[in-house]
């Protein structure tokens, strides 16, 4: 019965001391914190190894993480994965959406972004926008005529235009001259010619013309050749042949007849006039992105998530070396306090580490049962 207690307590001391060194082993990983000090000499094993090791374990965590797990190549693969462009292309749709459909202005956004005056901004970038593609169009056609410079649609748009023009214009004659303004301007005009005419030839007008009002007589006479077909198309024949010129005309001559200010300033002006920008930038978004919102989430969204993945996939190990993700782990992870550090492992480990208490237990309760055989039997 001795025999058999004694045999029991060592193996119960085996047990307790393998336990006991087992999970002192694993406090000593983490404590003490600080190093502790016996008079002016450090005590051995302080501090624990993960505080006194914590700036070479931030390092290697680091590489580890950047080698071995975040790697571009890792990165890549996930971009191009189609469960993940599915994602991402939902999550873009709902964000496009979320924006067009605000009732905030483009005033307001740009006012958000940080860029005050949004409107006198828009009309800025507007007008140099137009400065920009002016020079660069007239960079390309200056030395060429126009007929090679306007599109043909364009061109025979014009040319139909010349009878139209021929008519305002016969028109505008017409109602000038039957005017009381007109009349006068013709009187004055017969006025000039016969006082003009002096010695004998001026005579024998007066002497012809006595009392009768000569404007009278042409006013009529005016006013039924502008009504005539023939005067019409003789100003269309001159229009038409002034075209014909003005086709043959470089762009340079254009610009040079109308002053490349003021063509800019009319360019501007018909753009405004469109765009009519005031309007535009206090209008909410939702009414301005109303007639295309759906192309834009169901047709160019998709388009723009692939292109984005692309980019950023064939340009991922740059990002990555830029980044320089191996130096941002280590610096949190130095930045943690030993007490997080051994909260983080032992909240993943704490199983695995009661386990090997008791391993330690086990084989310590292993080999008492040993050392009391062996005292028995010897």
């Amino acid at each position: 019965m001795q025999t058999g207690l004694t045999i029991l307590l060592m193996v119960v001391i085996g047990a307790v001391i393998g336990g006991l060194t087992n999970s002192l082993a694993i406090m000593m990983l983490f404590r003490p914190y600080k190093p502790l000090y016996l008079g002016k000499r450090q005590i051995p094993f302080t501090p624990g190894l993960i505080p006194k090791r914590r700036s070479e374990l931030a390092e290697q965590m680091g590489k580890i993480v950047v080698n071995h797990l975040l790697t571009p190549e890792s990165i890549k693969r996930k971009f191009v994965n189609g469960d993940f462009q599915k994602e991402a292309e939902n999550l873009a749709k709902k964000e496009i959406a979320r924006l067009l459909n605000t009732e905030k202005t483009p005033a307001e956004l740009l006012g958000k972004l940080g860029f005050e005056d949004g409107k006198a901004k828009a009309e800025e970038q507007l007008d140099a926008f137009i400065e920009k593609k002016y020079e660069t169009l007239m960079d390309k056609y200056r030395h060429k005529p126009i007929k090679e410079v306007l599109a043909p649609e364009l061109l025979a748009k014009a040319e139909s235009r010349i009878p139209v023009i021929s008519d305002y214009i016969a028109q505008k004659g017409e109602d000038y001259f039957s005017s009381i303004e007109g009349k006068m301007r013709i009187q004055r005009l017969v006025d000039d010619f016969v006082k003009g005419r002096s010695g004998v030839l001026g005579n024998m007008l007066q002497m012809v013309m006595g009392n009768v009002n000569l404007a009278d007589k042409i006013q009529p006479e005016i006013i039924k050749f502008l009504r005539s077909e023939g005067t019409k198309d003789m100003i269309a024949a001159l229009l038409q042949k002034e075209w014909m010129k003005v086709l043959d005309w470089e762009a340079a001559r254009i610009e040079e007849q109308f002053e490349r200010k003021n063509i800019i300033k009319s360019i501007k002006l018909y753009v405004r006039k469109i765009i009519k920008a005031d309007d535009l930038m206090d209008t909410p978004l939702s009414k301005l992105a109303e007639p295309f919102t759906e192309t834009l989430v169901e047709k160019a969204v998709p388009g723009l998530v692939g292109m984005a993945g692309e980019w950023l996939s064939n340009r991922m190990d740059i990002i990555m070396e830029r980044l320089h993700l191996a130096d941002i782990i280590k610096q949190q992870v130095e930045s943690f306090s030993v007490e997080r550090l051994e909260e983080m492992v032992l909240s993943i480990s704490r199983r695995e580490l009661k386990m090997i208490t008791y391993l330690g237990a086990l084989l310590g309760g292993i080999i008492g049962l040993l050392q009391g055989f062996l005292v028995l039997f010897i």
